[in-house]
């Protein structure tokens, strides 16, 4: 029987979305290697693309970007783990340090009759719960990265065929004339966000990482590592990625280097995302800031912490495609941040 009622349509679509959902989410394991490979071979096809532009065959600009990833990885990896470990092993002292200063701070709060439970204020700012987020996250990378051998044949396979999946994508569709222009701005929007977002994150970690390293702040690399990847969650990935390193400075130097450090997550941040940024992608295509922590919250729960990693790229992917179809085009100006889009119907 044929369904006219746009109810029924809507519920349908809706009990599929939620099948979709429970599969993926029943084979986590399987999908999360899965879409970081994705995400690593659209971050690196420029490479790719490059060297073809100058005449080096596939074989060997595929291979040099595999052996960079590697070597970069494990570089990564060590520093990291020795970070990490470091950092459980000095925590007893963080306490003890940071109660001294929160009791210097309550005295002289005292002097201006301004009372707070010292207590209280402590057990707050405990630093291992601030660092639980930071080191779980990255220890939740590096379990997912002990698959790295499956990811990067699944990386060679994507990068040698990433020429051929735009025409593959117009045969599926029924569409070998390649009539359907919308289909290679969605790939190509993909893969510039993806391409810019990466060299923007990467430079953003560099520079956090040596400014703290001037601060002399302890276990600088492992806030760089923290600041590049949750790069990729705008508005609120770097106030996240910013916390536990301003907090270690504020242990370890007092309020003025705390002061000093957050100025200059501040700075960075601000310039990159605000003015770096918008200049490489050109048209904004920026999402509203509930969608960025729903869609954290949502990938987060459906693929771990790869999905709170890859939430905005993955809601990018979902609003280029929306944007692609003209029925679907209202949907894409509900997540967008508000005035960063045309309104529906109307042609770019």
């Amino acid at each position: 029987m044929e369904l006219r009622s746009p109810t029924a349509k809507i519920l349908i679509v809706l009990a599929s979305l939620v099948v979709v959902l429970a599969g993926i989410k029943a084979a986590s394991a399987i999908m999360v290697p899965f879409f970081l490979s994705v995400f690593i071979a659209i971050a690196c096809s420029p490479i790719i693309n490059w060297c073809t532009r100058k005449g080096i065959p596939k074989i060997f600009s595929v291979t040099l970007v595999i052996l960079l990833i590697v070597v970069f990885g494990f570089l990564l990896a060590g520093l990291v783990g020795q970070s990490m470990t470091e950092f459980r092993e000095n925590l007893p002292q963080y306490r003890q340090q940071l109660d001294t200063e929160f009791t210097w701070v309550v005295n002289q709060l005292a002097n201006y009759n301004i009372h707070i439970n010292r207590e209280l204020v402590t057990s707050h700012f405990d630093p291992g719960v601030a660092m639980s987020v930071a080191t779980n996250f990255i220890s939740g990378m590096g379990g997912v990265l002990s698959n790295m051998f499956l990811i990067l044949l699944t990386v060679i396979f994507m990068l040698f065929e990433a020429d051929s999946i735009p025409r593959r994508l117009h045969i599926a569709l029924a569409d070998p004339g390649m009539k359907l222009q919308h289909i290679d701005r969605f790939i190509r929007s993909v893969n510039s966000y993806l391409a810019i977002k990466t060299v923007v994150s990467l430079a953003t970690g560099l520079i956090i990482g040596v400014w703290l390293w001037i601060m002399d702040i302890d276990h600088f690399m492992l806030w760089a590592v923290l600041a590049f990847m949750l790069n990729y969650i705008p508005n609120i990935g770097s106030i996240i990625s910013a916390v536990p390193a301003v907090l270690i400075a504020f242990v370890q130097y007092g309020a003025a280097s705390a002061g000093l450090a957050a100025l200059g997550f501040l700075l960075v941040n601000t310039i990159m995302g605000n003015m770096v940024e918008p200049r490489l992608m050109g048209r904004g295509m920026g999402l509203s800031t509930l969608v960025v922590f729903l869609s954290l919250i949502f990938w987060g729960w459906l693929l771990g912490t790869v999905g709170m990693l890859l939430s905005v790229p993955l809601t990018m992917v979902v609003k280029i495609a929306l944007e692609s179809r003209e029925e679907s085009k209202w949907l894409a100006v509900l997540l967008s941040s508000a005035g960063d889009e045309k309104p529906p119907g109307k042609v770019v």
